[in-house]
């Protein structure tokens, strides 16, 4: 099928480039290994079309491409190379040539590889596939793990007693039913719990969720969430560790309850009143706890989401490498657990898709905290949330990281990033315009913020967007 200049159009005006779409200018020449890799990851991520002869930053512009004049022949190298067909369509643009590659998805439950690596896009990147996403391709067309039985052979009071079934139906704003059948009837509707000839069995995602002791189910025990509070900003004096008992559901509320009474307390002067004031406010710790809960690789065996208080931070951190790069956490979206994450909104414990991380980091910012930091560790996904600092306390990365996010923020409320959003963000006053353009300049070098193209030309006016916009 060939592709028509109303295609290329088309793609030219994506807002951003996708897994399934790449550009790359390749004016005169493109290398092969890379070329190799990029159909690799692509053709992982479910196919799709890499486009040569086109700028891969917005606005985007057909440039023409000299690469490949022997379209059939790189065709055969592919094939030979990697053991699947792209198919390679020269489009003659009217300002340039353009090469569209064509690249199919794998088979299911597989991966393919190039140079025993098995290739994947992170944003604009390619890098080996993580071990909780090949683990998720192999068990492709098998049951997930939320979805397994953590009890069988059940009776209905069985269930009853297992489950808070209580609390299930006041999360759902439902009156209870008067019937144990209905109850059973209900649960069985949300796939929560199964009925089978020999009883009933309670799939790992209901006891996660609405376990009266997830201890009662061997499966999931090792889940619970743990709490460990530090005497100070080490780990050498613990104050208290806890790990919590019920389900994430019926529980969550006395869990964050728990962290809250475990956070350091400041004193500080406000209209001549003392007043007490927590390190980190609920409104962030609800929101990272629960995104902590849902993100998490059930897969990863002997781990669970961690919640670690110290004198000066909060430490918040879940099993398996993120989905999403920790950079996109902002204004990208992508829940591993989609069925677990479904049910936490509507029991109202999480936001909607998208919007937690930027409650998050808006009230940080309302509150003028040192930004939060978003990082990838040793398989587990960490968040860092620091207490409050005055500006001039925050050293070079502090600024960086909170002009970035507040970069990215204002472009997902719909506003603008200027000096003045940057100032008003740290509590500069209105003479500290300079202080704020080195730190926009720092920004840029680092290649994470960049004029807007579409903002005035002049200087005052300025407006800045993410790099990847």
């Amino acid at each position: 099928m060939s592709t028509s200049l109303e295609q290329i159009d088309l793609w030219l005006s994506a807002p951003s480039e996708t897994r399934k779409l790449e550009f790359k200018e390749a004016k005169t020449q493109f290398n092969n290994s890379r070329l190799y890799k990029y159909c690799v990851a692509i053709a992982n991520e479910g196919g799709g079309h890499l486009i040569l002869g086109v700028t891969d930053q917005i606005p985007r512009q057909v440039v023409g491409t000299a690469a490949f004049d022997n379209p059939a022949g790189m065709e055969s190298k592919i094939f030979n190379t990697l053991g699947f067909r792209v198919d390679i369509e020269e489009v003659l643009h009217p300002d340039g040539r353009i090469l569209v590659f064509q690249i199919p998805s794998r088979p299911i439950g597989t991966a393919y590889d190039y140079e025993n690596i098995r290739w994947m896009r992170v944003g604009e990147e390619l890098k080996a596939m993580s071990d909780d996403r090949l683990r998720a391709i192999f068990a492709e067309g098998q049951p997930e793990w939320l979805e397994l039985a953590a009890e069988s052979n059940l009776s209905g009071q069985d269930v009853i007693q297992l489950l808070d079934t209580q609390t299930y139906f006041e999360l759902i704003g439902q009156p209870y039913p008067t019937t144990q059948t209905a109850v059973l009837e209900r649960l069985s509707e949300e796939r929560l719990v199964k009925r089978k000839e020999d009883g009933f069995e309670i799939t790992n995602l209901a006891a996660i969720l609405l376990a009266k002791n997830l201890r009662k189910f061997d499966s999931v025990y090792r889940k619970a969430p743990r709490v460990v509070a530090y005497k100070s900003h080490s780990k050498l004096d613990t104050l208290s560790d806890i790990t919590g008992e019920k389900g994430y559901a019926v529980g969550f509320q006395g869990l964050v309850r728990h962290i809250m009474t475990q956070l350091p307390q400041n004193e500080v002067i406000k209209d001549a009143l003392r007043k007490e004031i927590t390190l980190v406010p609920d409104v962030i710790i609800r929101e990272l706890v629960a995104n902590a809960l849902i993100h998490q690789d059930f897969e990863e065996r002997g781990a669970s989401p961690m919640i670690e208080i110290y004198k000066n931070r909060v430490e918040i951190s879940n099993p398996g490498d993120p989905i999403v790069p920790v950079e996109r956490f902002i204004d990208g979206y992508q829940s591993r657990n989609e069925r677990l994450a479904d049910l936490m909104r509507r029991f109202g414990i999480c936001e909607e898709k998208s919007s937690g991380v930027d409650r998050v980091v808006e009230s940080a910012e309302l509150l003028q905290l040192p930004a939060p930091e978003f990082l990838n560790t040793l398989g587990r996904t960490l968040v860092i949330i620091h207490g409050p600092r005055p500006f001039k306390k925050m050293d070079g990365n502090d600024r960086i990281r909170a002009c970035y996010q507040h970069c990215v923020l204002q472009r997902v409320l719909r506003r603008p990033m200027t000096n003045q959003s940057l100032r008003n963000r740290f509590g500069l006053a209105e003479g500290s315009s300079n202080t704020a353009s080195q730190i926009i300049a720092a920004t840029m070098e680092q290649g994470l913020i960049k004029l807007d193209p579409a903002a005035p030309a002049s200087k005052k006016f300025a407006r800045y967007i993410p790099a990847y916009a």
